[in-house]
């Protein structure tokens, strides 16, 4: 008698655990998988206008100088390169030649003091396109393993001692890693922002070398770079999107342990495509 009281009173404490476990174990994942389509969606001015101003003002400052030296060499290179060409060619220097090279000139110039609206126009393109692929991939992706299997209070009490046990270990272990693969997606966001500031901070000077036919090759790739980190955002919706299918799939079954495993499995999987997907879109892009 008094050994049954006991075994019902661990079976309780285990039951109790489990729920309060299994309760909690998937809010900071819902949380910032439902923040993704609001961090993604955002220009570089709007996730962070404080960051966006200082990158600014340190590109026109420090930055732009260093490229208009550097736009004053390539454009003397290219020049030199157009006279000795004709001279090659044995031909007539003409007045049409330097006025070409004047107007050469004049479009770099332009390019490289409108920096900023540059990269600006790419990444309100790239929003617009996230914020329409938002309305059509589906927005429900919270996780609540408490009610995706059905009465749980009664499949936990027809357990023993030792399955409840192995079950409040397993889900005391998927909490765990849930809390670290939220850590991840954090990671992924925030780490695509700054890599944006980062690369948009130097703009000035892979595009002052736009107008040489033979270093143009840096600007090109440059651009690519900026449309790789635009349409990533686009990627991730659709690993939302594949995820928030992925997991309404769980509520069919009725396996606790194998539906704990399961979500557990899908935010990895979120987490591993999440990564991927900044070479994904730079492969796409051609941007190396």
């Amino acid at each position: 008698m008094i050994w049954q009281q006991i075994e019902e009173w661990i079976k309780g404490v285990l039951t109790d655990g489990i729920i309060g476990n299994l309760s909690g174990m998937f809010d900071t994942v819902n949380q910032k998988v439902g923040e993704i389509a609001g961090e993604v969606g955002a220009t570089p001015q709007g996730w962070n206008s404080g960051i966006f101003s200082m990158i600014q003002n340190l590109s026109e400052t420090v930055i732009i100088p260093i490229a208009g030296a550097i736009l004053a060499l390539v454009m003397c290179y290219e020049l030199i390169q157009m006279v000795v060409e004709k001279n090659n060619l044995h031909g007539d220097v003409d007045t049409f030649m330097f006025f070409k090279w004047v107007f050469k000139t004049f479009a770099a110039v332009l390019i490289v003091t409108n920096t900023f609206a540059i990269v600006t126009g790419i990444f309100n393109m790239a929003q617009q396109v996230v914020n329409q692929s938002a309305g059509v991939i589906i927005s429900d992706t919270s996780i609540d393993i408490t009610s995706t299997v059905a009465d749980l209070e009664a499949r936990l009490a027809d357990m023993n001692i030792g399955a409840l046990l192995g079950l409040w270990f397993q889900s005391l272990f998927v909490g765990l890693t849930m809390n670290i693969l939220s850590i991840c997606i954090m990671l992924v966001i925030y780490g695509r922002m700054i890599e944006i500031y980062l690369v948009t901070s130097l703009g000035p000077i892979p595009l002052a070398t736009m107008a040489n036919s033979e270093w143009r090759g840096m600007g090109q790739n440059y651009l690519k770079s900026l449309l790789a980190l635009g349409f990533q955002a686009f990627l991730i919706m659709v690993c939302v999107g594949i995820y928030s299918v992925l997991v309404q799939t769980i509520a069919t079954t009725g396996d606790i342990t194998g539906a704990i495993w399961a979500c557990m499995g899908y935010t990895v999987l979120l987490c591993f495509c999440l990564f991927k997907t900044g070479s994904i879109s730079k492969a796409v892009f051609n941007a190396h």
